[in-house]
């Protein structure tokens, strides 16, 4: 019974990618792991009944897609979604490179050999009664799972690698909703914190700079208290400027999340970048070059990835240099060295003429995984958390570069910096949490923000929530210019508290927001949602959310509204030319 057959190869495959994880002990346990393997062996065997020369050769293209899945399923707890898969691309070879290894390849084979084990004995002739049992036990687990996942934290593990390129191709969040408005107000937080109202326009006059480091989280740099600290250079800057210790990104990926900066808008749920270059948006860029600037964003990565080009091209830049127009010492699959791209922004300010104001954006790719430096670092390399905060130093060096190339020119005192960190990086703080596109806790979100100006303030903190969709209206708000209208985000120098959303679905949609001390995370899959007390609990541990039900209800019915305005603002834009 060819079905059958097909059973063994998902529970070996589950099998493997479960091995090490935790797993509650509960009768729902093995419906929760397996529901959706049984829902896809029923549709094979539908398949393999209507069409049985079919059988054979769709058994043979499920197991490889199901083998290869299951060492990405063991690092990330999902198989390849149709997210990932668009992001495995070139850009992207060092990375996957990594991955290669005898341990995933022997996974990879001990599936197809099972697969074809079990082929071999599924030709035996097997009693109807036992068929009808047989059918019956998956209809059962098909039609218990989607409860039984309600009631087992499986961290992602229970997906079937076919069922799951399947589903999430197709839009997860309601985009006819959305109607209220309650997600542009205020939550429960009422605290205010110090007054910054006396920056508002201190920095006018000045040249801009806005440095969008690479997966750098908060929790691993010395401003938010790592030693020994892998960015002195940032630190060092910061003392003449605000940090923002709640500062969240909205989305943890760098082009989406370039969005919500640049243009103070929101990405959304399961909404393919390519529709942002028809989204309404008046950047930061296009704002100041209306005031005189001359505008430039240079990336060290490629503007082809992912979209990237939706996001930043006819925003208002007049240059845009990628690692292909930047001339580099070194290359990699992913962009090019720093000194390199920091030495052709000080070329290009030099270009311009002496009194002539400038917006610089500056993009580096240090810190994006493999992590790799050209002469390692400080910090021991044995695991991947030494790697990154040598990535995160050599980023730092390039920085401490611009900087004293602005002061050797003579414009470190007309030149407001902004500092953000796109999003965090995760290396298992949570289970089955590595990288930054998959989850929403805070190494993957809560992000550096710091606005700083030489011989302008001295160092400040601010505990104000803020979030990174408020960084253009700050910026202007700092420059003593008004923001237009239609940008979401608020200026991070206004008192009144307010809420900092951020979603994520590379993997599970998933959606949550930060209020004051409070932070919930919404699944919108399998409703398991969480609450935390981030001033008790700052790592996320203990889920409040049965012991504040009226408010997680809150926090969820103004979070779908959120996400289903995002959603149906994009997707009635059509495709820019």
């Amino acid at each position: 019974m060819p079905a059958a057959a097909l059973l063994i190869v998902f529970v070996a495959a589950k099998a493997m990618a479960i091995a090490g994880h935790h797993v509650a002990f509960s009768w729902w346990v093995p419906i929760a792991y397996l529901w959706e393997d049984a829902a896809v062996v029923l549709g094979f065997a539908i398949v393999a009944a209507a069409a049985p020369k079919l059988a054979t050769p769709v058994y043979a293209a499920a197991t490889v897609y199901t083998a290869i899945n299951v060492p990405v399923a063991r690092l990330l707890s999902t198989p390849m979604t149709w997210a990932m898969w668009r992001a495995a691309r070139g850009p992207l070879a060092d990375s996957i490179r990594v991955y290669v290894t005898p341990a995933s390849l022997t996974m990879i084979a001990g599936v197809c050999a099972i697969a074809a084990i079990a082929l071999g004995r599924a030709g035996r002739g097997t009693p109807p009664r036992r068929r009808c049992l047989f059918y019956a036990a998956l209809l059962l687990f098909a039609v218990l799972g989607p409860s039984a996942v309600s009631r087992v934290d499986t961290i992602g593990l229970e997906r079937n690698a076919l069922l799951t390129i399947a589903t999430t191709a197709l839009p997860r969040a309601d985009a006819t909703a959305g109607a209220r408005d309650s997600w542009r107000t205020v939550g429960f937080d009422r605290r205010r914190d110090d007054d910054l109202a006396a920056f508002r326009g201190a920095a006018s006059g000045r040249n801009v700079i806005f440095v969008s480091l690479e997966s750098t989280g908060a929790q691993y740099l010395g401003l938010f208290g790592a030693r020994p600290d892998p960015t002195p250079n940032l630190s060092r800057l910061s003392r003449s400027g605000i940090v923002f210790d709640n500062a969240y990104a909205v989305y943890p990926e760098s082009i989406k999340g370039l969005l919500s900066t640049l243009c103070s808008t929101y990405p959304a749920l399961d909404v393919d970048v390519e529709l942002y270059a028809g989204a309404p948006c008046r950047s930061i860029a296009a704002v100041l070059r209306e005031r005189g600037f001359r505008t430039a964003l240079f990336h060290s990565g490629r503007f082809a990835y992912l979209g990237m080009e939706s996001v930043v091209r006819n925003r208002g830049f007049d240059v845009l240099d990628d690692a292909g127009d930047l001339g580099a010492a070194r290359e990699s699959s992913f962009g090019v060295d720093e000194p390199s791209t920091v030495a052709h922004i000080l070329r290009w300010i030099d270009g311009l003429p002496r009194d002539q104001r400038f917006f610089v954006a500056y993009l580096p790719i240090a810190g994006h995984h493999p992590y790799d430096t050209p002469d390692g670092g400080p910090f021991p390399e044995a695991d991947d958390r030494g790697r990154y905060r040598n990535a995160l130093h050599y980023g730092d060096a390039a920085l401490a570069t611009l900087v004293e190339g602005l002061a050797a020119r003579g414009l470190a005192d007309r030149t407001l910096w902004i500092v953000i960190g796109d999003h965090g990086e995760a290396f298992g703080q949570h289970e089955g949490n590595f990288g930054h596109t998959f989850q929403l806790y805070d190494e993957n979100v809560h992000v550096p923000l710091v606005v700083a100006a030489p011989g302008w303030t001295r160092a400040m903190r601010s505990a104000r929530t803020v979030s990174l969709v408020d960084v253009a209206p700050t910026l202007l708000d700092l420059l003593g210019i008004e923001a237009p209208r239609e940008y979401l985000g608020r200026s991070a120098l206004d008192a009144e508290p307010h809420l900092a959303f951020f979603l994520a679905d590379y993997s599970r949609p998933l959606i949550g927001l930060r209020d004051g001390p409070m932070k919930f995370i919404g699944d919108l899959e399998s409703g398991r949602d969480r609450l935390y007390d981030l001033d008790r609990d700052p790592g996320e541990i203990r889920n409040l959310l049965a012991a504040l039900p009226d408010r997680s209800a809150w926090y969820r019915s103004a979070l779908g509204d959120w996400a289903a305005a995002q959603a149906k603002a994009l997707r009635r834009v059509r495709i820019a030319p």
